[in-house]
């Protein structure tokens, strides 16, 4: 029986010119900067997404942690929503690294963040409050169904951003989907954003690597924050070397894992006992509910992962798929019938 592992397209694995292109590379101290590998990767990845240079760091976490950190000083105040995935999910690590503090308003929906939320929560000057310093945004956002932000949303945050002094950080982890969904230009959707990270290990399917792009100034003062969290390390032209595979060979197809999230949430629409809207599916995220039947959420997972198909829940009855590299048309199929058989 194969093994379907929808959990998160973190699950992908390089491929075989990944693998040739680390076994090939060539190497240096990139501490030193002189891995040659790493700084012709660095230099294209920020020309990728319109920004002045970049900076290779193991994890998306790190990325974000980085960035927060150069542009707040300790006690300053991030504006960001209450389902970012940076405040969900990161360990709380901008408050217990940088004494950074986390003013969250709602996440619509569609991942936004209402303009008039943003406006009123930036502090005025008073000696009782943190100051404002950093507006957060996520696109594609995890949490709200894998929703990509539009060029023009991003631009009027950036906008209200600058009118009060303030500087905007992108949490790009699926920033390439966002792209291929809205068939924009990677720019469009980077161009008026201050710093932005973007994955390599998830759709991408390199094996390790996030990526911190801004402007030569911003990424100078954010390599010494890495360095300060660890994350300065040696030869890391074998990541970059797979890095720069995925970014030349990986964008184009994530459109098939946006057909396969599409497919599954028409399937789970037919099941009875589980709910979900496939007109909500914009990427490669399947957020579906167990809105009846006779198991438990807990038996209902349990059950299908007995069959070999693996995926997350994520609330009181509430799961999530993601579809990657890897997974195909007929995979997606071969799930769905064991859903629909353990639900049956």
């Amino acid at each position: 029986m194969k093994k379907i592992d929808l959990r998160s397209d973190t699950v992908t694995l390089p491929t075989q010119a990944m693998k040739e292109a680390v076994f090939n590379a060539e190497l240096g101290d990139d501490v030193f900067g002189d891995d040659p590998t790493t700084n012709r990767f660095e230099q294209n990845a920020a020309g990728l997404v319109g920004k002045e240079a970049a900076l290779l760091v193991p994890s998306g976490t790190m990325g974000n942690l980085v960035c927060v950190l150069t542009h707040c000083a300790r006690g300053i105040e991030v504006i960001l929503g209450h389902k970012a995935h940076q405040f969900l999910h990161e360990a709380g690590g901008m408050s217990a690294l940088g004494g950074i503090h986390p003013h969250t308003i709602p996440n619509q929906p569609d991942g936004t963040l209402r303009l008039e939320d943003i406006e009123a929560a930036v502090r005025g000057d008073n000696e009782h409050w943190p100051r404002t310093g950093l507006v957060c945004l996520e696109n594609t956002h995890n949490a709200c169904g894998g929703a990509p932000l539009t060029p023009d949303y991003t631009d009027s945050v950036a906008e209200l951003a600058k009118r009060h002094g303030l500087s905007v950080h992108l949490d790009g982890s699926r920033i390439f989907n966002s792209a291929v969904a809205q068939g924009v230009n990677l720019k469009e959707l980077t161009r008026s954003v201050d710093s932005l990270t973007f994955c390599l290990s998830k759709g991408l399917s390199a094996p390790i690597g996030s990526v911190v792009c801004g402007s030569r100034k911003f990424i100078t003062e954010a390599r010494r924050n890495r360095k300060i969290l660890g994350g300065g390390m040696r030869q890391t032209g074998v990541i970059a070397a797979a890095g720069q595979v995925a970014i030349d060979q990986m964008l184009e197809r994530l459109a098939e894992d946006h057909d396969n999230a599409r497919r599954l949430a028409e399937g789970i629409a037919k099941i009875p006992g589980l709910s979900v809207d496939p007109g909500q599916i914009k990427t490669n995220i399947v957020y579906f509910d167990l809105a009846g039947g006779s198991v438990t959420p807990e038996e209902f997972l349990k059950r299908v992962v007995e069959k070999g198909i693996k995926f997350l829940i994520t609330g009181p009855s509430r799961f999530r798929m993601v579809t990657h590299h890897g997974i195909t048309a007929g995979d997606i199929d071969a799930a769905l019938a064991v859903i629909g058989d353990v639900m049956g």
